[in-house]
Protein backbone atom coordinates (compact mmCIF):
# COMPACT_ATOMS: atom_id res chain seq x y z
CA UNK A 1 0.00 0.00 0.00
CA UNK A 2 1.39 3.36 -1.04
CA UNK A 3 1.57 5.95 1.74
CA UNK A 4 1.79 9.66 0.98
CA UNK A 5 3.14 12.01 3.64
CA UNK A 6 2.43 15.68 3.10
CA UNK A 7 4.11 18.62 4.77
CA UNK A 8 4.47 22.37 4.45
CA UNK A 9 0.90 23.52 4.86
CA UNK A 10 -0.12 26.30 7.15
CA UNK A 11 -0.91 29.97 7.20
CA UNK A 12 0.47 32.37 4.62
CA UNK A 13 -0.22 36.03 4.06
CA UNK A 14 -1.48 37.38 0.78
CA UNK A 15 1.52 37.79 -1.52
CA UNK A 16 3.63 35.38 0.49
CA UNK A 17 5.39 32.14 -0.45
CA UNK A 18 5.00 28.55 0.68
CA UNK A 19 6.31 25.15 -0.35
CA UNK A 20 4.39 21.90 -0.06
CA UNK A 21 6.16 18.54 -0.03
CA UNK A 22 4.86 15.04 -0.59
CA UNK A 23 6.86 11.85 -0.01
CA UNK A 24 5.63 8.47 -1.24
CA UNK A 25 6.57 5.16 0.37
CA UNK A 26 5.61 1.59 -0.38
CA UNK A 27 5.81 2.25 -4.10
CA UNK A 28 5.78 -0.95 -6.14
CA UNK A 29 5.25 0.21 -9.71
CA UNK A 30 6.49 2.59 -12.35
CA UNK A 31 5.83 6.30 -12.03
CA UNK A 32 2.78 7.55 -13.90
CA UNK A 33 1.96 10.90 -12.28
CA UNK A 34 2.23 12.72 -8.98
CA UNK A 35 1.20 16.12 -7.75
CA UNK A 36 -1.36 18.21 -5.92
CA UNK A 37 -5.08 18.79 -5.89
CA UNK A 38 -7.01 21.19 -3.70
CA UNK A 39 -10.50 21.44 -2.31
CA UNK A 40 -12.16 24.42 -0.68
CA UNK A 41 -15.09 23.87 1.71
CA UNK A 42 -18.21 22.93 -0.23
CA UNK A 43 -16.30 22.90 -3.51
CA UNK A 44 -15.14 20.21 -5.90
CA UNK A 45 -11.61 18.92 -5.71
CA UNK A 46 -9.52 20.32 -8.54
CA UNK A 47 -6.06 19.89 -10.00
CA UNK A 48 -3.39 22.34 -8.88
CA UNK A 49 -0.25 20.90 -10.47
CA UNK A 50 0.86 17.50 -11.72
CA UNK A 51 4.02 15.95 -13.11
CA UNK A 52 3.36 13.09 -15.50
CA UNK A 53 5.35 10.38 -17.21
CA UNK A 54 7.34 11.88 -20.05
CA UNK A 55 8.00 15.06 -18.00
CA UNK A 56 4.61 16.48 -18.89
CA UNK A 57 3.08 18.95 -16.47
CA UNK A 58 -0.42 20.16 -15.78
CA UNK A 59 -1.09 23.45 -14.01
CA UNK A 60 -4.37 25.07 -13.16
CA UNK A 61 -4.88 28.32 -15.03
CA UNK A 62 -5.29 30.15 -11.73
CA UNK A 63 -1.76 29.24 -10.57
CA UNK A 64 0.23 29.53 -13.80
CA UNK A 65 3.10 31.94 -13.33
CA UNK A 66 2.90 31.63 -9.54
CA UNK A 67 3.32 27.92 -8.74
CA UNK A 68 6.12 25.55 -9.74
CA UNK A 69 6.15 21.79 -9.26
CA UNK A 70 9.30 19.65 -8.95
CA UNK A 71 9.88 15.91 -8.57
CA UNK A 72 12.66 14.03 -6.79
CA UNK A 73 12.73 10.60 -8.44
CA UNK A 74 15.15 9.06 -5.95
CA UNK A 75 12.88 9.81 -3.00
CA UNK A 76 9.53 9.50 -4.79
CA UNK A 77 8.71 13.04 -3.76
CA UNK A 78 7.19 16.12 -5.31
CA UNK A 79 7.49 19.72 -4.20
CA UNK A 80 5.17 22.58 -4.97
CA UNK A 81 6.63 26.07 -4.65
CA UNK A 82 3.89 28.64 -4.41
CA UNK A 83 4.43 32.37 -4.68
CA UNK A 84 2.09 35.34 -4.50
CA UNK A 85 -0.68 33.58 -2.64
CA UNK A 86 -4.18 34.99 -2.85
CA UNK A 87 -7.11 34.43 -0.47
CA UNK A 88 -8.89 32.44 -3.19
CA UNK A 89 -6.10 29.85 -2.90
CA UNK A 90 -7.27 28.85 0.60
CA UNK A 91 -8.04 25.13 0.52
CA UNK A 92 -7.07 21.69 1.72
CA UNK A 93 -4.29 20.49 -0.56
CA UNK A 94 -4.06 16.78 -1.30
CA UNK A 95 -1.06 14.95 -2.68
CA UNK A 96 -2.00 12.39 -5.30
CA UNK A 97 0.16 9.74 -6.91
CA UNK A 98 -0.12 7.05 -9.49
CA UNK A 99 2.51 4.33 -9.58
CA UNK A 100 1.88 1.28 -11.70
CA UNK A 101 -1.58 2.51 -12.63
CA UNK A 102 -2.88 2.82 -9.04
CA UNK A 103 -4.16 6.11 -7.63
CA UNK A 104 -3.31 7.00 -4.02
CA UNK A 105 -4.14 10.06 -1.97
CA UNK A 106 -2.63 11.81 1.01
CA UNK A 107 -4.65 12.95 4.00
CA UNK A 108 -4.52 16.58 2.95
CA UNK A 109 -2.84 19.65 4.38
CA UNK A 110 -4.63 22.91 5.01
CA UNK A 111 -3.32 26.11 3.49
CA UNK A 112 -5.00 29.28 4.65
CA UNK A 113 -4.24 32.60 3.02
CA UNK A 114 -4.80 35.59 5.25
CA UNK A 115 -5.78 38.92 3.72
Amino acid sequence: QVQLVESGGGLVQTGGSLRLSCEASGVGGRFVEMGWYRQAPGKQREVVALIKRGVSTELADSVKGRFTIYRNDGHSAVYLRMNFWRPEDTAVNYCKSNFGGNDDWGQGTQVTVSP
